[in-house]
């Protein structure tokens, strides 16, 4: 529930996860509203290891709408930003005219100050966007009472901040309306439904990537014939397999199919004109070793995937990851020691066969990770109970770090 203080000003603080597709989204049809060129689906990421946090504040005595991302104040009218502000209080029009004043609470008029914050890299290639846009989406909905299809409002600041909107496993339905009221997502199962299945995100670079999402899509739209053929000819049984293959916890099928929807994604902006590099050759070091290490067992036990940036995503089983972080750790040895290069859920030591040393016969690439964040599927977006855990302070400004 909103907390009004004595002030007159109402707080809501939220937080929203990240997901990772499995099935890539890439390319726009209609730029405005964020309409994807095909259909795709994600693993909702735990919020206890990567999450956004959001706090909004509504007052009569604000004088405009203000916006703080981790820590600066950002530019209130960027037109994603107002897309999800308009859309959200549109739908408070339409509830009040057709006549609902059951949480009636905050004027129209009022201006609300928005903070928030990520507990990751923003803008590194670990859909920070997707989560901030999720959670501000989900915490101007809880002020202001506003309920229904959140995920379309979401679309329209960031494409897959649909899927951050659900816990689990989620698909974004492309839709072919050309308002875009059918391109929402859908949760294909909740987060519950494998537990064994965990995640590592191997952080390679936290720097901000060269060649932003938004304008990489265009130009491969523009350019690249390999996306037109995927979105006509691969993805659309590529989802059914890939749902298939979670419903059954299917992890061989898993595995295999995001791999290759990784490799073809990473393929279409090398066909883009000029090319996009997102990969590095750390990033490549990494593809090799999940092979070489598949190829031993002679099985897929892991799998990588990445997004528009360098840092690679993997899925495994509780029962590898062990020996598949002190693989890692073997053959890319951290700069420090012990608990700063893992974070996240705790792994268990285990020692490494000399047998399989040899068998991905890489040589070991000193500081090549800078850190491993150990993971599992999580929840949607929550509301945060704690008020002293609100971003914002009594005076609707951020509070002062000390």
């Amino acid at each position: 529930m909103p907390e009004k203080t004595a002030r007159d000003i109402t707080f809501v603080t939220c937080t929203a996860p990240v997901n990772i597709a499995v099935i890539k989204y890439w390319g726009k049809r209609d730029n405005d509203l964020i309409l994807p060129v095909n259909s795709s689906l994600s693993v909702t990421l735990h919020q206890d290891q990567l999450k956004s946090t959001t706090t909004v504040a509504c007052s009569a005595h604000f004088k405009e709408d203000r916006i703080w991302l981790n820590g600066k104040e950002e530019n209130i009218n960027q037109p994603r930003l107002q897309s999800c502000l308009k859309e959200i209080r549109r739908l408070v029009r339409k509830r009040r005219s057709d006549g609902d004043t059951s949480t009636d609470v905050l004027s129209l008029s009022h201006k609300v100050h928005i903070c928030s914050e990520n507990n990751f890299p923003t803008a590194a290639g670990l859909a920070s966007s997707a989560a901030g846009y999720a959670c501000l989406v989900y915490t101007l909905s809880r002020l202001l009472g506003v309920e229904g299809e959140l995920s379309a409002i979401a679309r329209q600041g960031s494409g897959s901040a649909c899927r951050s909107m659900y816990g689990g496993f989620v698909q974004w339905h492309m839709g072919m309306q050309a308002d875009g009221k059918d391109s929402v997502a859908e949760q294909v199962e909740p987060e519950s439904h494998w537990p064994e299945l965990r995640i590592l995100i191997l952080v390679v670079s936290a720097e901000r990537k060269p060649v932003g999402s938004t304008a990489g899509m265009q130009t491969s739209v523009e350019t690249s014939s390999l996306l037109k053929h995927r979105a006509q000819a691969v993805v659309s049984t590529r989802m059914d397999e890939m749902i298939l293959a979670i419903r059954q916890r299917d992890f061989s099928t898993f595995g295999e199919l995001t791999m290759r929807d990784s490799n073809q994604f990473h393929a279409i902006c090398l066909d883009t004109y000029p090319p996009i590099f997102y990969l590095n050759d750390v990033s490549r070091r990494i593809i090799s070793l999940v092979h070489r290490y598949n190829h031993h067992y002679r099985e897929t036990r892991v799998a990588y995937t990445f997004d528009a940036g360098p840092n690679a995503v993997i899925y495994t089983l509780q029962q590898h990851v062990s020996e598949f972080v002190q693989v890692v750790t073997h053959f890319f040895p951290p700069e420090t020691n012990g608990g700063e290069f893992l974070k996240g859920l705790p792994v268990g030591s285990v020692s490494l066969s000399d047998e399989l040393t040899r068998a991905i016969g890489l040589e070991p690439l000193p500081k090549g990770i800078s850190y491993i964040i150990s993971t599992k599927s999580g929840p949607g977006p929550q509301t945060v109970e704690d008020t002293s855990l609100h971003l914002l302070g009594p005076d609707g400004l951020p509070k002062t770090s000390t």
